[in-house]
């Protein structure tokens, strides 16, 4: 375990926006069927690397032997999904549950829970986890928010959500924020502070 210190970590500078979030999946073909025609994706390019002796651990932290096929997809207005199918010599087939370290999910905004989840209902090998949820007391800063979530055919942890109905919602980013330019000053990048000062 890393030992936690107090001191302040340094700034990347730079950093402008999420590019895409990624996968791995036992079947390639299966998951990209589902992200295409479940959730209207749009498949941008493919690609393959390994096995390499060197460079595998060296760049991705896996065996020599380790070979990957992957798929860029395009989900508009504003996500890429990058899924990976890997084969190598001691890969491990078991998914983390939402408790275990490595847990994850991945969320989209529905105009209505109640009407996706009916679609996903029909879906061979889709399972959704219990009924459509609202958030009441619990949670009052987004009280209204509506939710499910669900596993995909090869198990991947997915999520519903309308927050249509949360009175005041937290500044989640969104649409209003696809066509505001990006302000760069100090508070948000310290390099654009020694910029000034030349």
């Amino acid at each position: 375990m890393t030992a936690h210190t107090d001191e302040e970590l340094p700034r990347i500078p730079g950093v402008r926006h999420a590019d895409h979030v990624a996968f791995t999946v036992p079947d390639l073909e299966q998951a990209v069927r589902f992200f295409v025609q479940a959730l209207g994706a749009q498949e941008l390019y493919r690609s393959t690397r390994g096995p390499d002796a060197q460079f595998m651990p060296e760049n991705f932290a896996v065996p020599g032997d380790a070979r990957l096929t992957l798929v860029m997809l395009r989900m508009p207005p504003n996500l890429n999904v990058e899924l990976f199918e890997w084969t190598s010599s001691d890969r491990r087939t078991e998914h983390p549950r939402h408790s275990d370290a490595g847990g994850h999910h991945l969320c989209f905004v529905v105009d209505d829970v109640d009407q996706a989840v009916a679609v996903l209902r029909t879906i061979p090998g889709v399972r959704v986890l219990g009924d459509r949820k609202e958030v009441a007391g619990d949670s009052p800063r987004v009280a209204g928010n509506r939710w499910t979530y669900f596993l995909t055919p090869w198990g991947l942890l997915m999520e519903i959500v309308d927050r249509s109905r949360v009175a005041d919602p937290p500044p989640l980013i969104g649409p209003a924020d696809w066509t505001t330019p990006r302000q760069v000053t100090a508070a948000t990048d310290p390099a654009a502070k020694t910029s000034n000062e030349q």
